[in-house]
């Protein structure tokens, strides 16, 4: 299953999109049994957006979910512009990935600039090392570009000059659990 919703990709399209269009997000069948036919089971809210700082930004936006009558269990899909499982969105952790993986910078730096935890970019950064190999191997098959390029660091370099991490996960999504 899909977790990620590309086709939304940012907070005020996916805020229209539930209110509108919540049938943009219904997985075609359920991701732990493979029925298909889920019902809509009402939302849980999420805090989407942690690094502004104006408390509008902050109120929890809707994330719709949905039921399974087979195995009695619920799901759900996240836009683009929310990561799953993270706080913060995948364009603040490609910023931050590029400071520390890319260019060298320390993690106590780039935590200070950004004003992040060294230690989230220290998970981010070993997160990104650990799952390389796997991500590298579905990403040169959807972009065979990629395959011109090396290993590691210099792959990373090559990923975000053509796509951006949220789009790389979006891409990788449908073939792993991401992140």
């Amino acid at each position: 299953m899909h977790r990620i919703v590309a086709s939304i990709t940012s907070l005020a399209h996916h805020v229209v999109a539930v209110g509108k269009i919540p049938d943009l997000y219904r997985p075609e069948s359920c991701p732990h049994c493979g029925v298909a036919g889920l019902w809509r089971h009402g939302c849980y809210f999420r805090k989407a957006d942690r690094e502004f700082v104006d408390e509008a930004s902050r109120y929890p936006v809707a994330i719709p979910r949905y039921h399974c009558t087979a195995c009695s269990r619920t799901c759900s899909r996240l836009p683009l512009c929310i990561a799953p499982r993270r706080w913060y969105n995948w364009a603040l952790q490609q910023a931050a990935l590029l400071r520390v993986v890319l260019s060298g910078g320390s993690l106590r730096q780039c935590g200070r600039a950004m004003r992040i935890d060294r230690h989230t970019v220290r998970r981010w950064r070993d997160w990104l090392h650990l799952r390389t190999d796997t991500f590298a191997f579905f990403l040169r098959s959807r972009f065979p570009e990629l395959g011109r390029c090396g290993d590691g660091d210099s792959f990373w370099r090559a990923v975000f000059d053509s796509l951006s991490l949220a789009t790389a996960m979006a891409w990788l999504d449908r073939e792993l659990i991401v992140p």
